[in-house]
């Protein structure tokens, strides 16, 4: 392999294993003297043109980075996490512990006289779901864990 193709290798190495832009003046610390870095960068520009990866000039540095024309395809959507609140984990835990229960078993059990919110948001994130309903007065819904 001859001097230029090693020095392209290594600058496309170099490149490839940095995250941030890294400048020309970086670049030539660890190629040899004589390399024409500006040339080489030129070289692997064309060659990665076109492809999934493109090397492009940023913040006064080169760097690889996806090609924009595949953006779309590479979005990633990440669930949001959401900490349950103190009433919602107390709420869960009576559910659990005395399922199939009440919304009006609940709140007696809590001490709380309204936890329509807190049972509505838990089975929204599908802590808890609603199984049939009691045979008494009113016939209320009786929830378990999910």
């Amino acid at each position: 392999m001859n001097g230029r193709a090693q020095q392209l290798r290594l600058l496309e190495a170099l490149l490839f294993a940095l995250a941030e832009p890294i400048g020309e003046e970086a670049l030539a610390r660890h190629l040899d003297e004589a390399a024409d870095i500006p040339g080489l960068l030129r070289d692997l520009a064309e060659s990665y043109a076109g492809r999934g990866v493109n090397l492009v000039r940023l913040a006064g540095g080169w760097a690889f980075r996806t090609a924009p024309d595949l953006a779309a395809n590479l979005r990633i959507e990440r669930p949001i996490v959401r900490k349950l609140s103190r009433a919602a984990v107390e709420t869960l835990a009576v559910i659990a512990y005395h399922q199939p229960v009440t919304r009006a078993e609940i709140e007696q059990i809590r001490g709380v006289a309204r936890g329509k919110g807190t049972i509505d948001t838990l089975m929204e994130t599908g802590w808890v779901r609603p199984k049939g309903r009691r045979a008494s007065p009113g016939r209320p819904l009786l929830w378990v864990t999910a």
